[in-house]
């Protein structure tokens, strides 16, 4: 990796960074302390966070929570609230403007805010940390971000070429945080043992939004149900502490009871035993496959969600297991799909010594491949940009893509 410039600010940066969501929280919160480590005259954060970034060192405007709306009327119901956050915090940056403005995923809100800030400061360098799904729905964000964006940090190894294809800003794949976790997703020997052995350890994961456990978890302790009459399972399902009563109150009723953890440790010691999983669509299918779990993926959303989705997603698959990998190997059942007949014959699948199963292994097997998974880590390479655009402005000479890797 290069060396930061010798001519560099020799003063504390100042970093203002905004996060929308938890996923964002978790990521910005290690992109912090990776800057903290490599500012030698130290950094002063501000910004808008979670938990996880205030124990980094952000003292959050208001509480994050306040941007987290799912669905397209949940966006309506807190748009009052959105709109004002959205003016404070383009003030908050205006008022004392920062050496560098990273904006943490949560599209709809910051977007609005680099394009705010752009046009009224235009020396204020920006940096988005993670793409929009351009390569799935509205292609036309990518253009649309290069006016305001300086450098795009890229979780997925195809997203830059996909920016370049659409006219999008300078992007950098810096790797997704999953792949600093990979010690703590995989089996050791012993317990590879246990992911061989019967009854078979299956993970239960109906997602980590109250509507997403609402609507899903239904079916699936149904299809657990049923699967479970002649292929007794060991049910463990890792949930959130604050989701932990709402997860209960679901399961209560389930014919088969899973053993719920909220401890994080608890749910990694699952992942490195269990052989085969069913999940909500999302992020945990990618942290699944790289721990090389076939699984079974699954999603529903209100009727209005769905019409607006039928007219405007594209491709074939929204599954990230399948877009690195590159072919369709995790099956998913989407919204009227998303049977209980349907759900207990894909189980079966990937639990038993299917063909299924056997395309799945072997495709997550590439995973370390397809994510160039060597040298720093994703927050060091993500880091490394922050901190060149941050002591020496929007001119800063950025690194060659390969030097991150």
């Amino acid at each position: 990796m290069n060396v930061l410039p010798q001519d560099a600010k020799a003063h504390p940066l100042s970093v203002f960074i905004v996060a929308g969501e938890e996923s964002g929280d978790q990521l910005s919160g290690a992109l912090m302390e990776e800057i903290s480590r490599r500012a030698p005259a130290g950094v002063h954060f501000r910004g808008v966070g979670g938990a996880r970034m205030e124990a980094a060192g952000l003292d959050s405007l208001f509480p994050m929570e306040d941007l987290t709306a799912i669905g397209v009327t949940a966006v309506l119901g807190k748009l009052p609230v959105i709109l004002r956050r959205l003016k404070q915090t383009v003030e908050a940056i205006l008022a004392d403007p920062p050496d560098v403005l990273v904006l943490v995923d949560a599209p709809d809100f910051t977007h609005r805010v680099a394009a705010r800030v752009r046009a009224r400061n235009p020396n204020i360098p920006i940096v988005k940390y993670v793409s929009p799904t351009v390569w799935v729905w509205r292609e036309g964000r990518a253009a649309a971000m290069r006016p305001y964006v300086d450098a795009l940090l890229a979780l997925l190894p195809f997203e830059p070429d996909v920016h370049r294809r659409l006219g999008g800003p300078p992007t950098f794949y810096v790797g997704h945080p999953l792949l600093e976790r990979l010690d703590i997703l995989r089996p050791s020997p012993e317990e590879q043992v246990r992911r061989d052995s019967k009854p078979p350890l299956v993970l239960v994961l109906p997602g980590s939004r109250r509507r997403e456990i609402e609507r899903l978890g239904a079916h699936f302790g149904t299809t657990l149900g049923l699967v479970s009459r002649d292929l007794p399972m060991e049910l463990v399902l890792p949930t959130l502490p604050r989701l932990e009563g709402l997860v209960r109150r679901v399961t209560a009723n389930w014919p088969v009871q899973p053993r719920i953890v909220t401890d994080e440790a608890e749910k990694y010691a699952a992942f490195r035993q269990a052989r085969a999983a069913l999940a909500a669509s999302g992020t945990v299918t990618l942290e699944l496959a790289l721990a090389g779990i076939p699984h079974v993926a699954a999603y529903k959303v209100g009727w209005l969600e769905a019409q607006i989705a039928r007219r405007i997603l594209k491709g074939t698959t929204v599954i990230l297991a399948n877009l690195v990998a590159g072919e369709n190997v995790v099956p998913e059942y989407l919204q009227e799909y998303c049977t209980i007949p349907v759900l207990c014959q894909a189980l079966r699948d990937v639990v038993l010594d299917s063909p299924v199963r056997a395309r799945q292994v072997e495709a997550f097997a590439r995973m370390d491949e397809i994510f160039a998974i060597h040298g720093p880590g994703p927050s060091a390479r993500a880091a490394e940009v922050v901190l060149r655009l941050a002591r020496n402005g929007r001119t800063a000479a950025l690194p060659a893509p390969e030097d991150l890797l």
